[in-house]
């Protein structure tokens, strides 16, 4: 039985450990962690019927434990405390505390205290090269287990998201950055089918690489081709590890829009012979129309012509035959 302790102290470090880093910096860092109920009351009832009998009953789900996380960005050696607060849900005494890197238990550099219902746990690390990077978790072990785990990882590099677009022929700069660091040095590579290819020396200053040194570098290219567009890696090296970003490259030839512009050109030049021959069409309709028409009035004007000459005759006669 475990029982109630102080509350939780600095931990008791290697007097070893304690004199060859003393000069590091402390990074303090901590999980909250409660338990769930295994069981709560579902809003809806279950009936089901046992010889007849209606019954009604509270349905019970058990609910899972979702694991804490936290990441931890580490630029330079750093001594490193991780702490796990725990409530459980019944005795501290029946929960069992261990502490892992990755699959690997890890026996020592951790102590267990608690306070009042409270349980807590620390493990201190000194983080000196990559091999002290990882993932470190806290297990407490209870009817269901719960974990905190903290991810110690080097500074992210930002490139670019997007694909860069530029033309045949012309010049362009690539860049990545590290917010808030300062990498030991910058290596920038391109991809060549799964392999990546280390750009070095300029070769006929095609490529110009600045800020070696500092939180951001930038890859110049001239005279583009479009054999030069893909994926351009830059590589950050920390004393922690190392890290890298990417941004791609998209080389056009300056057809691509012509050919664009071709294609609207056609459709323009589709759609006003359409309407051409669609209105030569119309025309050509009307026209036998119109004739028929002027036809129709030429022999109605030349059948009133007619009658006229036959209606003046008679007239002409009557008044020969009043003369005499």
């Amino acid at each position: 039985m475990r029982t109630k302790a102080a509350p939780i102290t600095s931990l008791p470090v290697r007097e070893e450990m304690t004199t060859k880093y003393s000069n590091l910096t402390l990074e303090s860092h901590s999980i909250s962690m409660t338990a769930m109920p295994m069981k709560e009351n579902n809003k809806g009832n279950q009936i089901c019927v046992d010889r007849g009998i209606m019954l009604q009953r509270n349905v019970t789900l058990e609910r899972p434990n979702m694991p804490a996380e936290k990441n931890i960005t580490l630029e330079r050696p750093s001594n490193v405390e991780l702490t796990c607060q725990f409530t459980p849900s019944g005795n501290l005494n029946s929960v069992n505390v261990t502490w892992k890197k990755g699959d690997k238990l890890l026996e020592d550099n951790y102590l267990v205290n608690a306070t009042g219902s409270i349980l807590y746990t620390q493990y201190r690390v000194a983080v000196i090269n990559s091999k002290q990077m990882g993932s470190y978790s806290c297990f407490f072990g209870e009817k269901k287990q719960q974990r905190g785990t903290f991810n110690l990882k080097v500074p992210e590099i930002n490139g670019k998201n997007k694909p860069l677009i530029t033309y045949v022929g012309d010049s362009v700069v690539l860049i990545c950055k590290c917010q808030d660091c300062l990498p030991l040095n910058w290596t920038w590579y391109t991809g060549n089918g799964s392999v990546q290819v280390p750009i070095g020396v300029p070769v006929n200053d095609k490529y110009v690489i600045s800020g070696k040194h500092a939180n951001e570098t930038k890859l110049k290219i001239t005279q583009l081709s479009e054999d030069d567009q893909g994926t351009y890696w830059c590589h950050a090296i920390f004393e922690l590890g190392e890290s890298e970003g990417h941004v791609e490259l998209v080389v056009l030839s300056y057809l691509v829009p012509l050919k664009a512009f071709c294609a609207i050109a056609a459709e323009v030049v589709l759609l006003v012979a359409i309407i051409l021959l669609f209105e030569k069409y119309t025309q050509k309709k009307k026209k036998p129309s119109d004739d028929g028409k002027e036809i129709e009035q030429g022999e109605q004007l030349k059948l009133d012509d007619s009658n006229g000459i036959e209606n003046s005759g008679p007239r002409h006669r009557k008044n020969e035959s009043v003369g005499q």
